[in-house]
């Protein structure tokens, strides 16, 4: 059996749940890896460093190597250069494209979905109002440009045969774009990296990427009005907005290494989160250290968080409700006036169910079912097909 990997672009700055989930199912099973771009297999410090990896034209343009957004009405039109006629198993990674590579009948293509593409589907209308590229004549092209990449990506998922969600919230989001169903297999988290620390300190934490659907503006505008101390790490295109938000209890410190981010996140009294997220990797990380979190109540971070509200015997955090930064301080309130209600050692238990091994088990087991079931159904043209 000869196994393709294709995941969307391998970049130094990529390093989310989808790029560990490439990483961990390298570790089980010995497959190609291909990509829209690659700028780790020549990074020194990178698991990739050295591999030969498969990319595609968007390798040569301007600026690939600080994202190939910019360039996104290529994407459909790049994935499909990639030629995987050799492989007879095609497993994708995607949270954009990844999945429209090309394939024939005597292919099996199992992809596990992070995300439908976000900004073509739900954030739509967030990148069309925050982006110059939405307005006047240009949004006009803009508006169409989406609506074809809508187009395709609902066709592209039909050369998929199975699909893996990353939580029920992506699965539900699968079956509402596509009209696919999808088995629910929660990405790794490497529990063991993070240090389980059982006194707190006086401060609350967030670590983000700084763009507007993360909502980290709500956060800094609440903890304003709280005035308790709030530590956000994390850079982005909003990183000045938020220092200009932010009063002398909010402390700004922008990018920093894993090291430092694992030291806060371990020591902070709770991890506060305002996003609706389709998994939700870092509220995993901060239950690992034992921290407890308060997160906006969507998404998978209902999958992730037990409230003690509705948990009180192994309650792992609090939800609020809407995003606002009103909701958020009800919370924040809420947990001030309980802080014994939270066990560190209740909230690593919680962690521990998303370890890489409960992952890589569920993973390869699924990939033994999909390849028997796909062989036991012989379609009209006498090929294998998806029941």
């Amino acid at each position: 059996m000869k196994y393709a990997l294709v995941h969307e672009w391998l970049t130094p700055k990529a390093t989310g749940g989808s790029e560990l989930v490439v990483q961990e199912i390298l570790k089980h099973i010995d497959a190609d890896l291909y990509a829209l771009i690659d700028f780790e297999s020549t990074n020194p410090q990178s698991y990739l460093f050295g591999r030969s990896i498969g990319t595609t034209f968007l390798q040569h343009l301007p600026l690939a190597r600080n994202g190939v957004q910019k360039y996104l009405p290529l994407l459909p039109l790049a994935i499909e250069q990639l030629d995987l006629r050799d492989y007879d198993v095609i497993l994708s990674s995607s949270h954009a494209v990844a999945k429209g590579v090309l394939s024939s009948p005597q292919q099996l293509h199992i992809c596990y979905c992070h995300t439908p593409m976000r900004y073509a589907w739900e954030l739509t209308f967030d990148y069309l109002h925050s982006s110059p590229m939405g307005r006047g004549p240009q949004g006009l092209i803009t508006r169409y440009l989406l609506h074809q990449l809508r187009q395709w990506d609902t066709l592209s998922a039909n050369r998929v045969d199975y699909f893996i969600a990353n939580s029920y919230h992506t699965a539900r989001r699968i079956w509402r774009c596509y009209r696919r169903r999808a088995e629910v297999i929660y990405p790794p988290v490497n529990i063991e990296r993070f240090t389980f620390e059982e006194q707190k300190e006086d401060f609350y934490l967030t670590v983000s990427r700084l763009v507007s659907y993360k909502q980290v503006s709500l956060i800094v505008k609440a903890f304003n009005q709280l005035g308790y101390p709030l530590v956000v790490i994390g850079d982005g295109p909003e990183l000045k907005l938020i220092r200009q938000l932010a009063k002398p209890n909010v402390q700004v410190l922008g990018f920093q290494p894993n090291a430092v981010v694992e030291q806060y996140l371990a020591q902070a009294k709770a991890f506060v989160y305002a996003a609706c997220e389709d998994f939700g990797i870092a509220l995993v990380e901060a239950q690992a250290c034992g921290t407890p979190v308060i997160a906006y109540g969507a998404g998978g971070a209902l999958e992730i968080v037990r409230d003690m509200r509705q948990h009180s015997d192994n309650g792992t955090g609090l939800f609020f409700t809407t995003q606002t930064p009103e909701s958020l301080i009800e919370a924040v309130k809420t947990f001030e006036a309980s802080p014994r209600a939270f066990s560190p050692h209740r909230n690593r238990i919680n962690a521990a169910a998303f370890a890489p091994k409960t992952f890589s088990d569920r993973y390869l087991n699924f990939l033994e079912y999909c390849y028997q079931d796909y062989q036991s159904r012989p379609s009209a043209e006498g090929k294998f097909s998806q029941g």
